[in-house]
């Protein structure tokens, strides 16, 4: 089975979900890791897709891009480390809307050691003062007390939260 990533973005439309994975479902396409969302006025899917080699995924998704008019990229899989990555804390971020919070927050927690595994954002408050928030879960490498000490370095502006997710497994 060779697997792939799929991305496909178009104007927000009910159905997108439903009508992408019935055409990978009947041609016999596994899905797996997949982040599907709206962002603005367009939905966009990022999906792995693992498929028989003769699949050609761009014509199997033809009536659906064609149909609903939606952009589609295709790429091979990058091969996975062997060790599945878990993340241990949960990054919760709250400030004023504006360029560069992204960019300050996160190369600060990367330079005490956090790989990011998903990262979530939208704009709340209100038109006079909107407010930023993200949702991060990661990898902290070089421990949580790195990250805790670095969080106390960003600007006033800024709330965060950091919690340490200890998953119990069998």
């Amino acid at each position: 089975m060779n697997w792939s990533v799929l991305t496909l973005v178009g104007a927000d439309q009910q159905g997108i979900v439903a009508a992408v994975s019935k055409l990978l479902f009947e041609a016999d396409c596994q899905l797996a890791e997949a982040s599907m969302m709206r962002l603005g006025g367009n939905f966009a899917i990022m999906l792995r897709v693992g498929h028989d080699a003769s699949a050609d995924l761009k014509t199997v998704l033809a009536p659906v891009v064609d149909g609903m008019k939606l952009h589609l990229h295709l790429d091979e899989d990058v091969p996975a480390s062997p060790r599945h990555i878990e993340p241990d804390v949960h990054i919760t971020v709250y400030g004023a809307d504006r360029t560069g919070i992204v960019a300050q927050v996160t190369s600060l927690l990367a330079s005490a050691g956090l790989n990011i595994i998903d990262l979530e954002t939208a704009v709340g408050g209100s038109a006079e003062q909107p407010i930023y928030i993200m949702s991060i879960e990661g990898h902290a490498q070089q421990g949580i007390e790195a990250l805790r000490n670095a969080i106390k370095n960003l600007a006033d502006d800024i709330e965060i939260s950091l919690t340490e997710i200890d998953t119990l497994r069998a």
